[in-house]
């Protein structure tokens, strides 16, 4: 995200009055078990996907809300990234994929025995969407489901 200050006036006065949804009905879950019981999951927003999938796009309808699937055994050197927000620099990503989306140090932490294991798929979505209706009311369930189905315990939502 770049600084405001080096934002033009409307850019600014959007993000400033940017809509927040506020989720106060959703019930805090405490831990049931350890984490080096858990299995963990990552969800990324950085607009992530296997080399050769079909990239995100920039939607009419505000924002390309659906995901892409990365299997746990993907090389990393095969996962790219086409988010379409010009509001950050990859550069860093390009660099280390573990800086939005620590798949090396899970899998030590996994080693070390501090985690249990790790799902066998991981989530990736576009950030900056104008409307986040897609990914509230049909991609995030569906994503959760999954999830569920494959009995993760902890999901590490990794935002960019």
């Amino acid at each position: 995200m770049p600084k405001l200050e080096i934002l033009s006036e409307q850019q600014r006065t959007m993000l400033l009055n940017w809509p927040s949804p506020e989720n106060e009905d959703f019930p805090w879950t405490p831990m049931s078990k350890s984490l080096s019981d858990c299995k963990v999951a990552l969800v990324t927003t950085a607009g992530l996907h296997v080399r050769g999938d079909k990239p995100f796009t920039t939607a009419k309808n505000g924002g390309d809300a659906s995901f892409r699937v990365i299997s746990r055994l993907t090389d990393p050197a095969d996962i790219i990234q086409s988010h379409t927000s010009i509001g950050f620099d990859r550069t860093s990503i390009y660099k280390d994929i573990n800086i939005t989306f620590p798949i090396d140090r899970l899998n030590e932490l996994v080693a070390l025995g501090k985690i249990g294991s790790l799902s066998d798929y991981y989530y990736s979505f576009m950030g900056a969407l104008r409307n986040p209706a897609g990914l509230i009311d049909e991609y995030g369930p569906e994503v959760a489901k999954n999830l569920i189905a494959e009995g993760v315990d902890v999901v590490l939502l990794i935002p960019t």
